[in-house]
């Protein structure tokens, strides 16, 4: 079975959501890294945290998970779901294939590492 790593860029108070969303799917690990960045909003304000921005780089969550291929689907469906605001920079996701993943303490490797 092929594994996919799939990204989602998502407003920073939306992790919470998205960690419980994919927990409830049986993700069993994920990496979020705190990034900053602009998408096609740019020249325009955001409010953020009551405060608001000029676009010029936003504070952002990048979530990573990674997932065999017929969970892809469910946890596009569950980030989109849990992230969505209705407001412009709500994020993207993307699903990129992954090569091999080895589990560092026991050597398993595929999706027995995940």
């Amino acid at each position: 079975m092929s594994l996919k790593l799939v990204m989602a860029i998502v407003k920073p108070f939306k992790i919470d959501e998205v960690r419980e969303a994919l927990t409830g799917l049986g993700v069993q690990g994920m990496t979020v890294s705190e990034v900053r960045g602009f998408g096609r909003q740019k020249g325009q304000t955001e409010i953020y945290r009551g405060a608001e921005y000029e676009v010029s780089l936003l504070p952002k969550s990048k979530i990573e998970v990674v997932v065999t291929d017929d969970m892809v689907e469910r946890v596009i469906e569950a980030v989109r779901a849990s992230a969505e605001t209705g407001s412009i920079g709500d994020g993207k996701i993307f699903v990129l294939d992954v090569g091999q993943a080895v589990r560092i303490r026991t050597g398993e490797t595929g999706d027995s590492a995940i």
